[in-house]
C-alpha cells in the first residue's frame, strides 16, 4: 500500500513542479521588456549614426585632414561597423550570452562618445584651426589622432556587441513566433528611425550650433539607452549560450593545423579518431573533407569513451 501512495503522489508532485517552472518562465519576457529594448536601441543608433554621419566634415574642419583621408577614413570606419557586428554574434552564441555582451557594448558606446565630446570641446585635443593665406595648416599630433581613433575604436566595439545581439535577444523575450515576428518589425522601424535622426537633426546641430553640443546630445542618447537596458535586466530572460558553428569549424582547422605533421600508418595499423560525446552516434569518418581528417586522429594514442578504433579502409 505504501508503493502504491507513493506511486500516486510522485506524478502530482512531478505535474506540480512542471507548472511551477512553467509560472517562472512566463515572469520573464514578454511584452513587458519591449519599452526598454526600444529605448536601448534608439540611444545606441542615435549615438552611432550622430558620431559616424558627419565625420568627414569633423575631420577636415577640426582635425586638418585632407579631404581624400578623409574619406577614406570614415569609409574605413563604417566598413568596420558594419563588419564587426558578426563578431559579436559570435562571441554571445559561443560564451556569453546576448544581455552581458549588449550591456557591455553599450558602456564603451557612452565612453565613446564622452572622448568624442572631449576631443570637441578641449582645444588641446584638436590642432590649432586653418588661417586662410597663413602657410600650411598644422596637422595633428600623435595624442590627438590617438584620442580621436580611440572614440573610433569604442564605439566600433560597441557596434559589434550591441546591433545584431540587440535583436536577438528582444527575439529571446517571446515564445510565439508572431511576437518574435512583430519584434523584428519593430526593432527595424526603430533602429532606422533613429540612424536618420542621427544623420539629420544631431548633424544639423553639429554644423549650425557646435561639435561639442552634437556630439553631447549623442552621449545623452547613449547614456539613456544603457538607463533603459539595465532598468529592465529584472525582466528579461537570458538563456545561456548555445554555442556558435562559427567556433566548432575554428577548432576543426586549428587542430587539423597542429597534428598537419602526425604520420598516419597505413595498411594493418589502427587509427585512433575522436569521438563524440559518450551516448552520441559516432560519426565514421570518410574520404570527404580528407584536409581536416587529422582533426579525429587521437595524438598521442589513447583509449577512453572518447577513443574509436578504426581501420585504414
Amino acid at each position: 500500500t505504501i508503493s502504491m501512495e507513493a506511486k500516486q503522489v510522485e506524478p502530482r508532485s512531478l505535474s506540480v513542479d512542471h507548472e511551477s517552472l512553467k509560472d517562472t518562465k512566463k515572469r520573464k519576457g514578454g511584452w513587458i521588456t519591449f519599452p526598454f529594448l526600444a529605448v536601448a536601441i534608439l540611444g545606441l543608433g542615435l549615438a552611432t549614426s550622430g558620431a559616424t554621419a558627419n565625420l568627414v566634415v569633423y575631420l577636415i574642419k577640426e582635425y586638418n585632414v585632407p579631404s581624400v583621408d578623409a574619406a577614406q577614413i570614415s569609409n574605413i570606419i563604417s566598413g568596420s561597423i558594419s563588419v564587426a557586428p558578426v563578431a559579436g554574434a559570435i562571441v554571445a552564441d559561443a560564451f556569453f550570452g546576448c544581455f552581458p555582451i549588449v550591456a557591455v557594448a553599450m558602456v564603451m558606446a557612452v565612453l565613446s562618445l564622452v572622448v568624442f565630446t572631449l576631443t570637441a570641446s578641449l582645444p588641446g585635443l584638436r590642432p590649432a584651426a586653418c588661417q586662410l593665406g597663413a602657410g600650411p595648416c598644422e596637422k595633428a599630433s600623435t595624442g590627438q589622432m590617438a584620442a580621436l581613433y580611440a572614440a573610433v575604436f569604442l564605439l566600433c566595439l560597441s557596434a559589434a556587441g550591441a546591433r545584431f545581439n540587440q535583436a536577438t535577444m528582444g527575439a529571446n523575450q517571446f515564445e510565439a513566433a508572431a511576437d518574435r515576428d512583430v519584434f523584428f518589425n519593430w526593432y527595424f522601424i526603430f533602429f532606422y528611425a533613429s540612424t536618420v535622426l542621427g544623420a539629420t537633426v544631431i548633424v544639423y546641430v553639429q554644423d549650425t550650433v557646435s561639435w561639442t553640443l552634437g556630439f553631447g546630445v549623442s552621449c545623452a542618447a547613449s547614456v539613456v539607452g544603457l538607463a533603459a537596458l539595465l532598468l529592465g535586466a529584472r525582466h528579461y530572460r537570458q538563456p545561456p549560450a548555445q554555442g556558435s558553428p562559427f567556433t566548432g569549424l575554428a577548432r576543426v582547422v586549428v587542430a587539423a593545423a597542429r597534428k598537419r605533421k602526425v604520420s598516419v600508418v597505413a595498411s594493418e595499423e589502427l587509427k585512433f579518431y575522436y569521438g563524440l560525446r559518450s551516448g552520441d552516434h559516432v560519426v565514421t569518418p570518410s574520404d570527404s573533407f580528407r584536409s581536416v581528417e587529422d582533426f579525429f586522429l587521437l595524438h598521442p594514442p589513447c583509449r577512453g569513451h572518447h577513443g574509436r578504433r578504426r581501420g585504414r579502409g
